[in-house]
């Protein structure tokens, strides 16, 4: 029991040794470390005061030797320079350093012998102005090179820009081949960027810190940006290495997804521009194509690699995940219905942008289509935003579907009386739409007489437009040309209830295009 007691006691001599100790640090640099106290001075408060006499004897330029003499009473060594005592060196340094107190004195001894010859060697002006000579000249060179990458890479880019456009111009159009370098050149050109960019920080941190180490009075910061670079890096490659067989998959999952949908918006751009046809797929479709796809490769991805995330098995992480997912089901309900409706709208092609449309009572000019909503500017320049899902729910009249092929058919109605000529009416009704400027030649227009009135009879003029955009203008048009060319025909447009107190009034044509002489008739009464 004894034994056992005695060998604790022994044992944790060290350890007490090993937490009482401090460092003597000079400019930076840990010459030797006290363990323990002597008499009432603790380890925290020999370091200080033995760090201030050496720097003395420095500062005096003391060039004689260290001495040691043993105090058997004390059980230490002192360290003496001349009449002058440095430190002493006890049992409890000795143990804790794993040497016997002569051996560790003379090695101290020696530490401090140096220390004081370098420190002259070191606070000198000379030495000041050569360091400063060192870091104007290291840090030049630093800001040299990284003017000379960005010229390099500048100039790189404008030659291959250069390179790519006279490629273009040679072929006529970009072409399937020419786009796929370009996204390639631009994927190479972000590589070198970060790769220069990642090697430029890491120098001047590393410059930052030489600088600091030219200076005795900055040295320790040298040291400490050293052991901080170290420790932060070493400790992430420590996690990353640890995490690499979960962090591979997830990293080679991401980097496929990446690729993967760059290919896929790549190949968008290009049956969106035109450059490559995909039976099946227009134009017009193929953006929002690619925004669905690229949602169900990123939810495929997130899927797979959802267990290989750091917590992603935890209760707390699952728990949050179920209860963000309670909030979307719940709050996104009509948006959900209008993304739906968004894609069966693009997939329906009732429209596209730049359309003049008709959705329930909104007519005008499609401006955008999205996934929940579209954007229609009307004839009077008001933007109105319509959710897709009333959309789907409404009839939709296109006016330009039809006018990019065989035209759109604008119809007007005008009501003449039976005295005039129905041959007449048609040439005159033609005739005016012949000369409204936005009415095609071919197909010719054409009336239609639509019923046979009490009065009158109602001829139904039909004109091709290719401007579905200005049928408000055309139609206004069109009724200026119809007004002009009856009246020289000399063919009246008046109100039937006109008729029953005809006599005495004077005709309704325009003075200008009345026959020479005209009068008004008198009233007249028959008996």
């Amino acid at each position: 029991m004894r034994a056992c007691l005695y060998l604790g006691i022994l044992l944790s001599i060290p350890m007490a040794a090993q937490e009482e100790s401090a460092p003597v640090i000079i400019d930076g640099r840990e010459l030797l470390r006290v363990h323990g106290p002597v008499g009432q001075f603790k380890a925290t408060d020999r370091a200080p005061e033995i760090k201030h006499r050496i720097i003395t004897l420095a500062e005096k330029g003391y060039t004689g030797k260290i001495e040691i003499r043993e105090i058997a009473s004390e059980k230490a060594a002192v360290l003496y320079a001349g009449p002058a005592t440095i430190m002493a060196v006890t049992d409890l340094d000795a143990q804790a350093e794993g040497a016997s107190r002569r051996d560790l004195a003379e090695r101290y001894a020696a530490i401090i012998q140096d220390a004081i010859k370098g420190y002259d060697a070191v606070h000198t002006w000379r030495r000041f102005f050569l360091s400063f000579a060192k870091t104007v000249l290291v840090w030049a060179v630093f800001c040299l090179t990284v003017w000379g990458c960005a010229k390099a890479i500048s100039l790189l880019r404008r030659r291959v820009e250069e390179w790519l456009s006279r490629r273009q111009t040679a072929r006529g159009s970009p072409g399937f081949h020419l786009l796929f370098w370009e996204r390639m050149w631009l994927v190479l050109l972000t590589a070198v960027k970060f790769s220069v960019g990642v090697s430029l920080v890491g120098v001047s941190w590393l410059l930052l810190s030489y600088t600091l180490g030219l200076y005795p009075q900055t040295y320790g910061i040298s040291n400490t940006l050293l052991d901080s670079l170290r420790a932060t890096f070493g400790s992430a490659a420590i996690a990353v290495v640890e995490y690499l067989p979960n962090g591979g998959f997830v990293i080679v999952v991401c980097i496929l997804t990446h690729y993967l949908l760059r290919l896929l918006k790549f190949a968008a751009s290009a049956i969106e521009n035109g450059d490559l046809v995909f039976p099946g797929m227009h134009p017009e479709m193929a953006k929002p194509t690619y925004q669905l796809v690229r949602v169900a490769v990123l939810l495929f991805a997130l899927v797979v690699v959802f267990p290989y995330l750091p917590g992603g098995k935890s209760e707390a992480f699952k728990g949050v995940t179920i209860f963000v997912g309670v909030l979307i089901s719940f709050g996104s309900s009509s948006a959900v219905g209008n993304i739906l409706a968004g894609i069966v709208l693009t997939y329906m092609r009732p429209f596209h942008v730049g359309d003049r449309v008709k959705i329930a009572d909104t007519t005008g000019d499609i401006m955008e289509r999205t996934l929940l909503v579209t954007r229609v500017r009307t004839i009077k320049n008001v933007e109105v935003v319509i959710p897709n899902s009333a959309i789907l729910g409404s009839q939709i009249l296109n006016y330009s579907a039809m006018a990019r092929t065989s035209g759109l058919i604008l119809h007007t109605t005008v009501t003449i009386g039976y005295d005039a000529p129905w041959r007449k009416v048609h040439e005159l009704l033609i005739n005016a739409a012949l000369a409204t400027d936005g009415v095609l030649k071919e197909p010719r227009p054409f009336v239609l007489e639509t019923s046979l009135n009490d009065f009158h009879i109602s001829y139904e003029l039909n004109a091709f437009t290719d401007r579905p955009n200005d049928m408000i203008d055309i139609y206004s048009h069109l009724h200026e040309a119809i007004q002009d060319s009856f009246n020289r025909g000399g063919v009246e447009i008046m109100s039937p209830s006109f008729y029953a107190l005809r006599d005495g009034n004077t005709v309704t044509i325009p003075a200008e295009h009345r026959p020479p002489g005209y009068q008004s008739p008198s009233f007249r009464v028959k008996s």
